[in-house]
């Protein structure tokens, strides 16, 4: 939960070909992506062919190939441009003019509201993560996350707002307390709105560190 890295797909190159694209090649390939995630929500990875995508992105196949060598491939973009969108509503909900623990606070909430309002996404990624080669996917760059609520955890520490411990340990427990309580609600096992569970959850994560 810091501010959103620079990648290469913010500046506009294709991080697949090492080619940087004009806006329209963006506003293409991110047409794909959003037709490959609804498509893999209602039939699952497998069933969804190539074709498919290109028929509800209304863009030719061959063009397909242009900016995705495979259909992993586009999977593998899908969950960069999630994993970027979430960190980029990460930063925008923690304001750096407060301390430590509030940015953990507000992060925290960020994220929880992000998961329930892409909850076909995430409900997407419990599924087909039991694939190895969908998983391999999923784990490229998620360490970040980890990185992010570390240096908070360790700047909190330093600040005298959370006792000393391990501070990776403790922010695997703040990523564990977002998805657990996110995947229960996405179970229909949790029922108050997505905004009154962002407010307990980031309670609760607070309560637990201190």
């Amino acid at each position: 939960m810091t501010s959103v890295d620079r990648s290469t797909n913010e500046q506009g190159a294709d991080p697949v070909a090492g080619r940087r694209l004009t806006e329209q090649g963006r506003e293409r390939k991110q047409q794909l992506v959003d037709a490959a995630m609804v498509l893999f929500a209602e039939r699952g990875y497998a069933a969804t062919r190539i074709s498919d995508i290109c028929d509800r992105a209304g863009v030719a196949k061959g063009l397909f190939y242009w900016y995705f060598p495979t259909k992993l491939d586009l999977f593998s973009e899908l969950v960069r441009s999630m994993r970027h969108r979430l960190r980029r509503a990460q930063a925008d909900a923690m304001d750096p003019t407060a301390d430590p623990l509030e940015r953990v606070r507000q992060g925290t909430a960020a994220s929880v509201r992000f998961m329930a309002e892409h909850a076909n996404y995430f409900a997407l990624v419990d599924v087909e993560r039991s694939d190895p080669a969908i998983d391999d996917a999923l784990r490229a760059g998620s360490g970040v996350y980890l990185d992010d609520v570390t240096a908070l955890v360790a700047a909190a520490q330093a600040a005298g707002r959370i006792p000393d411990a391990d501070a990776s340990l403790l922010a695997l427990g703040v990523l564990g307390a977002v998805s657990s309580f996110s995947n229960a609600w996405r179970s229909g096992k949790i029922e108050m709105s997505a905004d009154d569970l962002a407010g307990f959850v980031a309670d609760w994560v607070v309560r637990a560190l201190g």
